[in-house]
């Protein structure tokens, strides 16, 4: 899996924002989405298991975004997808039986721009019928949800990603306070999702161990979890601080 980010095509201060599409089944969205990202200034962009890549129709509908398409990024999984990333948002049409924090386009402009700064990022968009599934929404530490017309709420998956990148074109041009206030908040080393995950998998397994967790049975125990550690932003300290726990608890049983 090469690496997309610090692309020359895109502005600098994006470098480290990628656009992940998880799982796309018509490849011209693909090709809009490409077009989309470099009006804007983005270039990352990574796909996800996507139904037909390259494609003829995606190259026709980015319209002189071939490079975007060029450089893109093919994994085989979300995980692979988000590794160095430590912030993760997810966009998200739809209410979930478990409430997740949530941000207009505008606060998720302003939170991307302020974390971007100092490591890789990830907005996260899902699949056309169905978006994000409740394991994928699980990997995310906030969701972002674009007002529509209650009447008709459906907005095209490229269309989604215009409106996003646009708000973060438009903050990176104002000098918005609120990029200021939440790099404020993040003056820390925050854990990577692929540390996360793997502090994910440590508990689940000590919780199996310990039978506080039927793994026939797990109801929504981990994605609840994931959900609190999630909105804690654990760091890396404290990470390694809960994994020497779990490695503690294994010694004692």
């Amino acid at each position: 899996m090469k690496n997309a980010a610090g692309s020359l095509y895109g502005d600098a201060m994006f470098k480290n924002i990628r656009i992940v599409m998880v799982n796309t089944s018509h490849p011209g969205n693909i090709g809009a989405a490409a077009r989309a990202m470099k009006n804007m200034g983005l270039a990352s962009l990574y796909l996800v298991e996507p139904m037909v890549f390259p494609s003829a129709e995606a190259t026709a509908r980015a319209s002189g975004a071939d490079n975007v398409l060029a450089q893109a990024v093919v994994c085989d999984s979300l995980d692979k997808a988000l590794a160095e990333c430590s912030l993760v948002v997810g966009a998200s049409a739809r209410l979930r039986s478990i409430s997740w924090p949530q941000l207009d386009p505008r606060e998720c402009a302003a939170k991307v721009m302020a974390e971007s700064a100092d490591s890789p990022v990830a907005l996260v968009f899902g699949r056309e019928p169905s978006g994000l599934t409740n394991a994928e929404l699980s990997r995310c530490h906030y969701l972002v949800n674009i007002p529509t017309n209650p009447e008709y709420p459906s907005l095209n998956i490229a269309a989604a990603i215009q409106v996003i990148t646009y708000e973060l074109r438009m903050t990176l041009a104002s000098g918005d306070k609120a990029v200021a206030e939440w790099s404020k908040a993040n003056d820390v080393e925050l854990a990577t999702m692929e540390e996360a995950e793997q502090f994910y998998a440590h508990l689940e397994t000590v919780m199996v161990d310990s039978e506080f967790l039927d793994p026939a049975k797990p109801k929504f125990l981990m994605h609840r979890l994931r959900r609190l550690y999630n909105r804690t932003r654990l760091e890396k300290q404290e990470l390694n601080i809960l994994r020497g726990i779990l490695t503690a608890v294994q010694k004692w049983r």
